[in-house]
């Protein structure tokens, strides 16, 4: 927790004023506190001065400048009934420094064995403290203001726990939603497809309706594909690739150039390729981060404005940029474009699951490189980047 949480919480327990009057009233002492203490802080929480002390909640002294950079050393109390006669403490500067002639701090000690701070108080007069009775009173509030602390984090802990829940509840009931919605489109319109094929007797429609169709279950078949890959990168395991040196890497991307033109007939898609340095890479996979990157641009691009593809590799590495015309993307959508689920403002009747920017993403993640965006009213491009450094053939397992 930050020092500002922790003087909240103190602040936060009720019975912690009454400890403090009632320390004084028991000692005779005009200044008392609950103080975080640190290695490298001392700063008072709560505090009750009926001698003008001058210090407030909130307010911090110099830990080496206090006893309870001692107490926090050794876990014990420190407790001086006259500092002028105390054997130990009488030619400590401390005391002088602060004008205090009685003091007691003991360790507040939370039930984990975290050291919190002290339960401390000071007098300007003599007092009579260093008996068993006022040591076990402030060991026992300082236990209770422990306590207290330590019910307030698992109750906080447990908030945020059922708040993770219900967040990943509300997550789910989103994805089964339009997952459902995603899958009923293209099983509709293979639906249609059968329908027509069944009726049409020109060979060349029913190649075209075939064609689309096929397009179709490709669309379903990388929904599915994200939809795995999600759950694998959910518990932990990753997306799973198997970079080797790629054989005709050119004519894997330009497939997928060419299944978007059939998806998307009406939309401009212009290609360019310069692939003069062998990559090494799983091909599958950078093919389906690839298709990710254009399904999005081709969903958020303006529909009259052409969508870009440049892939490039020379001796520093690969990199491949999808671009495309429209609005740029606000800041607060760039911050969790990468996320799952996070699908931005899309068009009316557009759909998606989110998760496609997100396996875009883990791909590179897991292959060495990075996926940068820049956004700005002149275009929106992804780039993925992919240093020679990263582009290393595994080697063979052993016989």
């Amino acid at each position: 927790m930050t020092l500002e949480r922790d003087i909240q919480a103190v602040q936060r327990i009720g019975v912690v004023p009454a400890i403090l009057d009632t320390v004084c009233r028991l000692t005779g002492m005009g200044f008392a506190t609950v103080a975080r203490v640190t290695r490298d802080h001392w700063v008072a929480c709560a505090v009750h001065d009926t001698v003008e002390f001058g210090l407030r909640a909130g307010g911090e002294l110099q830990i080496e400048n206090t006893f309870c950079q001692t107490v926090f050393e050794l876990r014990e109390p420190i407790v001086i009934d006259a500092v002028s006669a105390d054997p130990v403490f009488k030619s400590n500067p401390i005391p002088a420094y602060y004008g205090f002639e009685s003091y007691i701090s003991v360790p507040i000690i939370l039930p984990d064995g975290q050291f919190f701070g002290t339960l401390c108080a000071l007098g300007k007069t003599a007092a009579r403290i260093h008996n068993p009775e006022t040591i076990g009173t402030f060991t026992m509030f300082a236990d209770l203001i422990a306590m207290h602390l330590d019910a307030m984090a698992r109750a906080e802990a447990a908030e945020e726990r059922l708040a993770e829940q219900r967040a990943e509840a509300e997550e789910r009931d989103r994805f089964i939603a339009i997952l459902g919605h995603d899958l009923r489109n293209p099983l509709a319109a293979m639906m249609s497809g059968t329908r027509m094929l069944q009726a049409v007797r020109d060979e060349a429609e029913a190649q075209r309706i075939a064609q689309l169709m096929l397009a179709t279950v490709g669309r379903m078949a990388g929904l599915v594909d994200n939809v795995l890959d999600f759950a694998r990168a959910k518990m932990g395991g990753g997306v799973a690739i198997e970079p080797a040196a790629a054989v005709e890497f050119e004519q894997s991307l330009r497939q997928v150039v060419d299944e978007m033109r059939v998806i998307e007939p009406d939309r401009d898609i212009q290609a360019r390729f310069d692939l003069a340095a062998p990559v090494v890479a799983d091909v599958p996979r950078v093919t389906q981060l690839f298709a990710n990157l254009l399904a999005n641009a081709l969903r958020h691009g303006s529909p009259d404005a052409p969508v870009r593809v440049e892939a490039r590799s020379d001796t520093s590495g690969f990199s491949l940029a999808v671009s495309n015309d429209g609005p740029p993307i606000p800041p607060a959508i760039r911050q969790r474009m990468f996320r799952p689920f996070s699908r931005g403002e899309v068009r009316p009747g557009q759909q998606g699951l989110g998760l496609g920017l997100y396996i875009a993403a883990e791909i590179a993640r897991v292959h060495g490189g990075t996926i940068e965006l820049e956004s700005s009213d002149a275009e929106t491009c992804f780039t993925f980047h992919l240093p020679a450094s990263a582009m290393v053939v595994p080697a063979a397992p052993a016989a």
